[in-house]
Order: structure tokens, then C-alpha cells, then sequence
């Protein structure tokens, strides 16, 4: 009887673990950039919703000091005053017509599109 014999590996086949180990790192890679991507955006969406709920906060402040002082509205009116609670802010406080009140509160990030809060109040009484 003769030994089985042993076939060698062709020598197509040879790297093909190799190459298979490359693809595996080269996906998983890729899933690692996507999260750090997803990362990045969650940070720049959590600072863009504080902002708003701080500019919101802000113009209602402005609102209930009026509300709280009715008969001098035209004391709150203000043009583009600076606000230290967001980057580059201002609030301006306009009265369209008597017993109403806009409130508008801006913002700037470095490097990003100017945004606004703006509401409006009527207040009467006094």
C-alpha cells in the first residue's frame, strides 16, 4: 500500500488568507471612521440644541420682566443688545404695535451660519 499523498497548496491560492485579513481590517476600518463620524455630528447637534434652549430661555426672561411690568414696555424695547450666555449674541426686543412685543435672540458659532430665536408677546394692562 501506498501513502496518501499530501497536495501542496497551488500557487493561486497562496495569500489569500492574507488578502482576506486586509479586507477584514480594511472594513472595520471603515465602521470605525463611521462612528467617530456619527460621534462628531451628536456633539455639534447637542451643542446646537443647548444653544437653542438657552436663546429661548433668554427672550422668555425678557418676556416675563415686561409681563411683570406692564406699563413700561417701552423701557424693554433694546436694539442688538450683547448677551454673554451665547457665542456673539445679541437680543433685540422691538414693540410693533402697542401691547405686542417681539423678542429676538441671535447667535453665532465660529466658522457657522448666524442663527435666531425669535417670539412674540402680547402684553397688556398697566
Amino acid at each position: 500500500m501506498s501513502k496518501p499523498k499530501t497536495s501542496s497548496p497551488r500557487p493561486a491560492q497562496q495569500g489569500v488568507i492574507l488578502l482576506e485579513g486586509m479586507i477584514a481590517i480594511l472594513l472595520f476600518s471603515i465602521g470605525v471612521l463611521a462612528v467617530v463620524g456619527l460621534q462628531a455630528a451628536m456633539i455639534r447637534n447637542t451643542s446646537d440644541a443647548k444653544f437653542r434652549a438657552e436663546a429661548s430661555y433668554i427672550a422668555q426672561q425678557r418676556i416675563g420682566a415686561m409681563w411683570a411690568d406692564p406699563t413700561n414696555l417701552g423701557a424693554y424695547v433694546e436694539l442688538n443688545t450683547q448677551i454673554s450666555e451665547l457665542p456673539n449674541g445679541t437680543r433685540t426686543v422691538i414693540q410693533p404695535v402697542a401691547g405686542q412685543v417681539v423678542v429676538t435672540v441671535t447667535w453665532q458659532q465660529p466658522g457657522e451660519a448666524q442663527h435666531n430665536f425669535t417670539t412674540t408677546a402680547s402684553i397688556t394692562g398697566g
